[in-house]
This record gives C-alpha cells, sequence and structure tokens, in this order.
C-alpha cells in the first residue's frame, strides 16, 4: 500500500493529538480498529463492560486532562450504548472523538443486521458527526479532532468496518492544531455598560459557575470592589467557592446557606459565566450576565446588560471603570444569613449522629471529606449524592469534582472514575455512588478490578431513589416505587475480585473511611443510610409546602404513619425558618 490504512491512520492521529486510550468493547466492526491500536505505541485500548462506561470514562478524562479523549463502539447496539456517555461529555465541556463504527458500505440503507444510522444518531450531542471513507482521510479526521479540542465538545466520526481496512486517501502530513479555544475579549461598549450599572446599583451579588474556571482572583478582585456576596452553582463549587471571604453558598435543588437569598435581594444580580438552568431560582429582573458564549446570554431570564466575553477577560477590562463600594452592610447581612444557615441546617445533619440509625448520609459526606486527599478527584452520582457532594465537599483550589451537572445521567460515577484514575494514576479518585446509579452500570466493577485501579467507591445504599421521592412529595404525589429490597452490594464487589466493606453502624463510618482510602488497591466502602435523609432546597415555595403536604397526608391515609413519622424527624431540622 502507497498509504497506511484507515485504522492504522486513524489512531496515530489520534495518538499525535494527545489521545492515550481508546475505551471500548472489542469486536465485529470494530476489529481493523483494534488491531491498529495493537501495532501502535503509545495509545492503548481499554476494555470496559459497557460502552457507556467508556464514553462516561473518556468524558472525565478529558475533564481531568483538558486533553483529547477517546471512546468507541462496534456497529449498531455497541455504538448507540455510547449515548449517554456522549451526551454527557457534550454538555460538559470535554473534547472527546468517539469513533462510531458502521455496517459494511455496501448495506447501508438495506435493513442489514444491526443497522442504524448513527451519523443521524449522535447529531444533537456533537459539534462534528460525519460518515468518513477512505479519500476522505487524513483531512477530514483532523477537522473532526480540530472541532473537539478546539470548541471542547464531541466529535463523532462514523466508519463502516470495512472501510476501516481500506487504504487511506493519503499519507498523514504534521499539522499545527489549535489545542483550546481562545478567550472572547469583550466589546468595550458591554464592559461600559456593566461598569456604568454596577456603579449605580446599591447592592450586587456575583453569581458564578463553571466558566469562572481560571478566573478565581478576578472574581474575587471583583468582589472586593463592589463588595458582594459570592454565590456558586454547582458547576462553580471547584473553582470558586475556596479561599472565597464572600462566600453565601450555592443556589438551586441542591443550594445551601444565604446565596438564594443574596441573589434576590440584590439591586443586581450579576451571572458570571452560568448557564445555571433553574429559572424559579432566579429573580428574573435586575440581572447582568457575562458568558463566552453568545447563545447562553438571556436565556434564562431577562437582562439589563449583557456581555459576551470570558469572565477573566472581562473582569481585567472592568476593573479599572469601577468605583470602590464602601457601604457593608448588605455583605455583612448575607454573610451572618449564610453562617446562620449552616450552623442550623447543614452541621445539624453531622453533629451528634454516631449514634443514630441508619446512618445519616451526610455524616458519612462529612467524614469522607475530612479524611480524602487535599487533590483528590471525587465522580458523583445523580441524585442525592449530588447533594452530599454540593454541601460537604470542600473546595480548595486542588481537588476536582466530577460528576453529570448538565446531563444529569444516573450511573454516571464509577465509569467517570475508571477515566479519571487512568489520567491520574497518582491521585486518590472517589466515586460517590448510589445504590441505584451503581446498580445501572454494576459491571463496570468488573473493569476495575481488570485494568486494577485504585479507585475508591463510597457507596449510600438506602435502598431507595430518594432524588426521585423527593421530586414527587413537592409536587403533592406519595412517593411510588421509589424504594426497593436491599440489596448487599459489598458481596457482589467481593466476589469480582474487589475488597468490600459494609457498614451499618455510624460509630464504624471515620474508620472504615480511613482504612478504604488508605488501601493501595481498589475498594467498595458501603454506608447502609437512611432513606428518609432527603435534600430540602434553601426556599420553599407555598405550592411546594403544599404539595409535601398532600403527599405527607396520602402516605398518612394509605397506612405510612409510621414512614412519615420517620420523615419528618429526619428532616424537621433541615427546613428553612422564616
Amino acid at each position: 500500500m502507497a498509504h497506511p490504512t484507515v485504522a492504522a491512520q486513524l489512531v496515530r492521529m489520534l495518538r499525535d493529538a494527545g489521545a492515550r486510550r481508546i475505551y471500548g468493547v472489542v469486536g465485529d466492526s470494530l476489529n481493523p480498529v483494534v488491531d491498529a491500536v495493537r501495532h501502535t505505541d503509545g495509545i492503548e485500548w481499554v476494555h470496559v463492560s459497557n460502552e457507556e462506561g467508556g464514553a462516561f470514562a473518556a468524558a472525565a478524562e478529558a475533564q481531568v486532562t483538558g486533553e483529547l479523549a477517546v471512546c468507541a463502539g462496534s456497529c449498531g447496539p455497541g455504538n448507540t450504548h455510547l449515548l449517554q456517555g456522549l451526551y454527557d461529555a457534550h454538555r460538559s465541556g470535554a473534547p472527546v472523538v468517539a469513533i462510531a463504527s458502521h455496517i459494511q458500505s455496501q448495506e447501508i440503507g438495506m435493513a442489514f443486521f444491526q443497522e442504524t444510522h448513527p451519523e443521524r444518531t449522535f447529531q444533537d450531542c456533537s459539534y462534528w458527526c460525519e460518515v468518513v471513507t477512505p479519500k476522505q482521510m487524513p483531512h477530514t479526521l483532523r477537522v473532526a479532532i480540530q472541532t473537539a479540542v478546539g470548541r471542547r465538545g464531541v466529535s463523532v466520526v462514523v466508519l463502516p468496518g470495512d472501510l476501516a481496512a481500506e487504504e487511506s486517501g493519503g499519507p498523514t502530513a504534521p499539522t499545527a492544531m489549535v489545542t483550546e479555544p481562545s478567550p472572547v475579549r469583550p466589546a468595550a461598549g458591554q464592559v461600559q455598560a456593566l461598569a456604568d450599572a454596577l456603579n449605580a446599583a446599591r447592592t450586587v451579588t456575583l453569581f458564578c459557575g463553571a466558566g469562572c474556571a481560571g478566573a478565581h482572583a478576578e472574581v474575587m478582585e471583583l468582589a472586593g470592589r463592589v463588595l458582594s456576596p459570592v454565590g456558586h452553582a454547582l458547576g462553580g463549587k471547584e473553582v470558586i467557592q475556596y479561599d472565597n471571604p464572600y462566600d453565601v453558598g450555592m443556589n438551586g435543588l441542591l443550594g445551601y446557606g444565604a446565596a438564594h437569598e443574596a441573589t434576590h435581594e440584590a439591586d443586581l444580580l450579576l451571572l458570571l459565566g452560568t448557564d445555571f438552568p433553574y429559572t424559579n431560582f432566579l429573580p428574573q429582573r435586575r440581572t447582568a450576565q457575562v458568558d463566552a458564549e453568545a447563545g447562553h446570554l438571556g436565556r434564562r431570564t431577562p437582562l439589563e446588560v449583557a456581555v459576551h466575553g470570558d469572565v477573566g477577560e472581562t473582569i481585567r477590562a472592568l476593573l479599572p471603570l469601577l468605583e470602590q463600594k464602601t457601604d457593608r452592610r448588605f455583605l455583612d447581612t448575607m454573610l451572618r444569613h449564610h453562617a446562620e444557615a449552616l450552623e442550623k441546617v447543614v452541621d445539624a445533619y453531622t453533629t451528634r449522629v454516631e449514634r443514630m440509625r441508619p446512618i445519616h448520609p451526610e455524616y458519612v459526606a462529612a467524614q469522607l471529606d475530612d479524611l480524602a486527599d487535599d487533590d483528590a478527584v471525587f465522580t458523583v452520582d445523580t441524585g442525592m449524592c449530588n447533594v452530599w457532594a454540593a454541601r460537604y465537599l470542600t473546595p480548595n483550589g486542588r481537588r476536582r469534582v466530577i460528576g453529570s451537572f448538565r446531563h444529569g445521567s444516573m450511573a454516571n460515577a464509577l465509569p467517570h472514575a475508571v477515566g479519571a484514575q487512568l489520567a491520574a494514576p497518582g491521585r486518590q479518585v472517589v466515586s460517590m455512588s448510589g445504590d441505584g446509579g451503581l446498580a445501572m452500570l454494576l459491571g463496570e466493577l468488573i473493569t476495575v478490578r481488570l485494568h486494577r485501579l485504585p479507585v475508591k467507591v463510597v457507596l449510600f445504599n438506602n435502598a431507595s431513589l430518594g432524588m426521585v421521592k423527593l421530586e414527587m412529595m413537592v409536587d403533592g404525589i406519595p412517593d411510588y416505587e421509589t424504594d426497593h429490597e436491599p440489596t448487599d452490594f459489598a458481596a457482589i464487589a467481593e466476589a469480582v475480585g474487589i475488597r468490600s466493606m459494609r457498614v451499618e453502624d455510624p460509630r464504624d463510618v471515620r474508620d472504615t473511611l480511613a482504612k478504604g482510602l488508605a488501601d493501595p488497591g481498589p475498594v467498595l466502602m458501603e454506608f447502609v443510610t437512611d432513606p428518609n435523609a432527603l435534600s430540602i432546597p434553601p426556599a420553599i415555595t407555598g405550592e411546594q409546602i403544599r404539595g409535601f403536604a398532600r403527599s405527607a397526608t396520602r402516605q398518612v391515609l394509605g397506612g405510612g404513619v409510621g414512614k412519615m413519622v420517620d420523615l419528618a424527624r429526619s428532616n424537621l431540622r433541615n427546613i428553612p425558618r422564616p
């Protein structure tokens, strides 16, 4: 052959673009690609139990390293399994290339065995998704890689299996590539308009998201200039909460502290790098927004000022135009309210609970936060684990917290941990898993064992879908089919070959965590937790209270008196007081 095969060229180009591994399940139409990996130094195949887990793993790897990650699925069901993880990667801004192999090219459109249309299937969760033919190589693959890395999202290479073994259309010539998007510089007129609004406002609150990454110092300087409380969305927690003397907590369904109050009572709310989706937690008035994505501006709330720009670039341009505010009363009031809320609500769950059964999940999360490494990577399941991570994990600028925060898929924590651990073999990686999420992709325990990954799985097992239960009750619906028979996941993990510990006595929580985290290999620590420990948002509407009351009444009428008494006892201390 004058040129390499499509598969060989594809694998080498992915390696040269920074990819170090491909997550997937071997077989069928992927065979030429897998064989090319076998013959290529500097890149490896990572076998997973389900392609969905492979896509989640790639998403986490890309978020930990900031570099390209790759996953693959064979034709038909193999690549449709990738969907959940690719939606998660794309919405999280993770640069991922997915290889979706296709049936033989001559059979496309003939309702052949395992035929799907991946070029259509993945359109909604990618920036680039095309069928690649030999004559289009290597230049089309360069576009796919550049799009994923440059736009921070997913590219899907659809490759018929028979074409992967054919000769490519040209040699692999070296080419320069942009490895990260350039920061967006805001227009001077937009910056001036924001400065005028901030100077005119008597009180200001900053509400920050993941778009503040790399701009912690700038946000703190801005808060000091306008004497603003600083709240955050879940995506902004790890980048803005640490070393923050203006912190008033988090707003939203998982929120706590005074963030909700501060966002609603300020003369001007400034959204920084957040596409916070919960419009009912925003005041819908007196709001300005800064975002590098123009499409985010104003889509959650009407704006008085809109600035299209990178957060750091915008604040640096803004600061010389701002007057120093001198009245601290609003800031100090919010800081006091935040401290009172933490003392009455958050800490109440973790004091004097060493003897309370079932184990309070908040107590487990607080102890984990205390014992985990300062540079630990936490991967967090969707549901109540999000709440415990949001309220009890303490960021410090080095810890990472990764979850399906935008797509909201269950079962993400363990496969995320697989990718994070492979990407950062020297760091402690902790999967905060719920029993519902772990059960969905239970096979990834086998992946952890197969690759001898020292992942620490902290399992909150309440035999319940706790977040769904809360959603039903707030809507005035008795919880139904949210609870299920208890499962001994520790026994399952032991059978797989992973060291396991099952804890029912709260006095054993800290010692178990300490031993498990110190173990050099994979460990599953299962904590049997209280299914009635539900999260109460920082602000509850009258309709939500009425809905909860209706649900409680229906439970009583349905014979669930004891259940509602337990629930009341578990959550009375957490209901915000006026």
